[in-house]
């Protein structure tokens, strides 16, 4: 076991616990960088200033550095910091909190989800990405297909990607563009609120609406596949207000276990000094378990009094749509439970993944 392979791991927390034992941040030597294991530690990490999302050497990784999915991987917020990382979230974070919660529910249960693998498979993944694209302004037919545009895009997110990946990652960030370029040409509502707030270059704006569809593709799919883990494991979880069920799954399974920071300066950060160059594995999920930050951390409970999580970030990089993957999480998970699909069906594997912990599913064969 190592902090990375950790995150797709039958059951990592223990092991997390083992990390917390031993130091907030301590170095793995295997390998060959700094691990953030503990609440204190994480949160230091995540508020330093000289912390980044990305190496000063490398702002876009070298695999896609000449296409045009490096072009939108470099104008992400998410993937910037300062100026580059502000200015595109002051536009799109206020409009993102004003979602119509039965407008998201209508959306969600206008998609079909059949009693199978492949329909839970659309659910989690295809089904949050048609709801983010058709409150953006497209129409369903538009929606379906930006929804598997994104799942090829989202490929040039992950460094264990092939060539035949990348090279569809380039293709659907081409494509992406011209549809929001033509959605621009006549914005809803919500896109217009976005473009007006937005001072910059509408190249960034452009990549950020598409960021905004790949944050949605594999964070709110592991949410709702891990709430169905949950669901599968205590089936009186059934009986529990779907909204609290999905507060407590973000905290206590995260889809997201880890992220990474990058040292641009010599500091000291919880009593420990690093390095211009080194590199720190945040562990999210080790730290929601952290008793300093949550009571009984090891025990799953839907009324939980003060939750605190770092699973959508925490400070300037906090997610700024956690509310709106949140209701499109929970009112998933709540179509599933009203289509009384026998859960016991299905077994799960992880999805391949350094930082995801995002279940799939398949039919168990009698």
């Amino acid at each position: 076991m190592d902090p990375i392979i950790a995150a797709t791991h039958a059951d990592p927390y223990p092991y997390y616990a083992e990390l917390r034992a031993g130091g907030g941040l301590t170095f793995h030597h295997g390998l060959k960088l700094w691990v953030a294991s503990s609440a204190r530690a994480v949160c230091a990490v995540l508020a330093h200033p000289d912390c980044r999302v990305r190496p000063v050497q490398e702002p876009v990784p070298k695999a896609i550095v000449d296409g045009m999915a490096g072009k939108v991987f470099g104008q992400l917020m998410r993937m910037n910091d300062g100026e580059a990382q502000r200015c595109p979230r002051s536009a799109i974070e206020p409009p993102l909190g004003l979602f119509d919660r039965e407008e998201v529910g209508a959306l969600v249960s206008a998609r079909l989800i059949t009693n199978d693998a492949d329909g839970l498979y659309k659910a989690m993944f295809r089904g949050p990405v048609c709801v983010v694209a058709s409150l953006l302004g497209f129409t369903p037919a538009q929606a379906r297909v930006i929804s598997e545009l994104t799942a090829d895009f989202a490929a040039c997110l992950s460094p264990l990607s092939n060539d035949l990946q990348l090279a569809a990652a380039h293709r659907a960030a081409e494509q992406l563009r011209g549809y929001f370029i033509e959605l621009l040409a006549d914005p809803n509502p919500l896109l217009a609120d976005i473009r007006q707030r937005f001072v910059g270059d509408e190249d960034v704006l452009l990549a950020n609406l598409i960021g905004l569809c790949s944050q949605t593709f594999e964070a709110t799919a592991g949410l709702i596949g891990n709430a169905r883990v949950a669901l599968q494991r205590q089936p009186e979880l059934r009986n529990a207000s779907v909204d609290s069920l999905l507060a407590e799954v973000q905290r206590f399974d995260p889809p997201v276990q880890n992220t990474r920071r990058f040292v641009a300066n010599s500091c000291e950060i919880d009593g420990v000094r690093l390095e211009a160059g080194d590199v720190i594995l945040v562990l999210l999920a080790s730290a929601n378990r952290d008793p300093a930050l949550n009571e009984n951390p090891d025990h799953f409970m839907v009324d939980r009094p003060n939750r605190r999580s770092f699973t959508f970030g925490s400070g300037r990089h906090q997610c700024p749509g956690q509310g709106l993957a949140m209701t499109i999480a929970s009112t998933t998970v709540g179509e599933i439970l009203a289509h009384d699909i026998d859960l016991k069906q299905f077994a799960w594997h992880y999805r391949p993944s350094l930082n995801g912990r995002i279940p799939l599913f398949s039919e168990i064969k009698p």
